[in-house]
């Protein structure tokens, strides 16, 4: 069984950063897609980045500039550093591990709140 673990989240006023990460049991890992999602109040779940084990990455047009993913497949992590936070950034983020359909799994969630 695959097992997601967030840390990382909390409050942080408008213009502060946040680093998010997340630990994987996984085998895996190493071989699969990792990503960080979020889900806002009344909004559907959004991909926020997610990076290959090759080390390629992708971004939401929203966090561009701003968010920075990475990954560490010999402690089996990944990690969001999120700078410039604004406050539509407030959301639960999850960890997401992708193999494939028949592997995708998600973390619990860690709640992020940008406010003054």
């Amino acid at each position: 069984q695959v097992q997601l673990v967030e840390s990382g989240g909390g409050l942080v006023q408008p213009g502060g950063s946040l680093r998010l990460s997340c630990s994987a049991s996984a085998s895996i890992f190493s071989i699969s897609v990792m990503g960080w999602y979020r889900q806002g109040p009344g909004k559907q779940r959004e991909l926020v980045a997610r990076i290959t084990n090759g080390g390629s990455t992708d971004y939401a047009d929203s966090v561009k500039g701003r968010f920075t993913i990475s990954r560490d497949n010999a402690k089996n992590t990944i990690s969001l550093q999120m700078n410039s936070l604004k406050p539509r950034d407030t959301a639960v983020y999850y960890c997401n591990l992708f193999r494939g359909p028949s592997y995708n799994y998600w973390g619990q969630g860690t709640q992020v709140t940008v406010s003054s």
